[in-house]
């Protein structure tokens, strides 16, 4: 009692009825983050049954979806059904409207009714079921000159490459970890734009450690060499290169390599699995920065591991927030027309 709805144990998601400075949102889809997403489908072996059983049961005990072992959630895309009397006037939302909501299903009360199909491939679960945006959330309505699986997709990460566009600055060295992934191909394509300059970026390593585990299977390496091939068409990187980014020393090496022992100004860390934050921070100069924008970074491994190794890398956590990161990312998919194809392909 009296903490705030991210760390607090249990919502209450009674949607009938709504307090006057909340939205009530009937949904349609949720996308689990990434690194929720992976950990739910290797506990449940794959099978879809038993991930719709994990994540209800999340959500009957917790009034939430935000998993027990990574504590992240995702994002809904919903209609809204209902404005609270006190937010009239006050939003430019109106019954109806087609939303994104933009803050953590990790302190969103829901209510899953029924699971109508789970999309594994791109991290997405239909339902039907209620939400509640609190007047503080941020959303997004649907562009209506993007599908909305489109949009969803690219809303869910929004503050990577939005950052990216913060961050990066005209002569870096920038390192993507993860890059063939979703967040990973709108970082590159971000960081493009700035740095007017070459880039060294890396394809990542998780889904090779993913593959050593034996949850995925064939089709892992299969989807590994596709989404290598993916990112070399696009174009926008110097390099590409396959490796697993749960091994710093071999990565480490590799990038000395390509950096004639320099490094990299600014590492974005991407990836869905754990152990990957010594290859982030052996990869950056000490002065340089690293940005974990994946939801499986450990604070104690990240801070205690560059203190073990003497770097003044200066990290940053992945806020899945910054000032004006719906608009930044969507334009990215009016930008390109490769980035916008893939995307749709994907995941709409």
């Amino acid at each position: 009692k009296g903490v705030l709805p991210q760390p607090a144990d249990k919502l209450d998601n009674n949607m009938d009825e709504i307090y006057d400075n909340e939205i009530l949102i009937d949904v349609q889809t949720l996308n689990i983050d990434s690194a929720s997403f992976t950990q739910i489908e290797e506990q449940a072996g794959g099978d879809k049954a038993k991930i719709a059983g994990i994540m209800l049961g999340i959500v009957e005990k917790q009034g939430k979806h935000r998993n027990p072992v990574t504590g992240s959630g995702g994002m809904l895309l919903g209609t809204v059904e209902k404005i609270g009397d006190a937010l009239v006037g006050k939003t430019d939302l109106k019954v109806g409207d087609k939303i994104a909501t933009l803050v953590s299903l990790s302190l969103t009360p829901l209510r899953i009714d029924k699971i109508k199909e789970i999309r594994a491939d791109v991290d997405q679960v239909d339902i039907d079921g209620k939400a509640i945006l609190f007047e503080s959330g941020i959303y997004a309505k649907i562009p209506a000159d993007l599908p909305e699986k489109l949009a969803l997709s690219a809303l869910d990460v929004a503050g990577a490459p939005a950052q990216t566009a913060k961050l990066v600055k005209p002569g870096d060295t920038v390192l993507i970890i993860g890059a063939g992934g979703k967040s990973g191909m709108l970082c590159c394509y971000e960081a493009k734009k700035r740095v007017r300059r070459e880039i060294l970026y890396v394809r990542d390593g998780g889904s090779t450690e993913r593959l050593c585990t034996g949850s995925l299977g064939v089709s892992a390496k299969n989807d590994l060499q596709r989404s290598t091939e993916r990112l070399q068409k696009l174009g926008f990187c110097d390099y590409v290169f396959s490796a697993d980014a749960t091994q710093p020393v071999p990565v480490m090496e590799k990038i000395a390599e390509l950096t004639n022992g320099e490094m990299c100004d600014i590492t974005i860390n991407n990836v869905n699995i754990t152990d990957t934050e010594m290859t982030s921070i052996l990869c950056t100069k000490n002065d340089g920065l690293v940005y974990f924008f994946s939801m499986a970074t450990s604070f104690t491994k990240a801070a205690l591991g560059a203190e073990g190794v003497g770097s003044d890398v200066t990290m940053i956590v992945g806020n899945g927030y910054t000032k004006g990161h719906a608009e930044i990312t969507l334009q990215e998919l009016r930008e390109s027309e490769a980035l916008r194809k893939i995307f749709t392909e994907l995941y709409a």
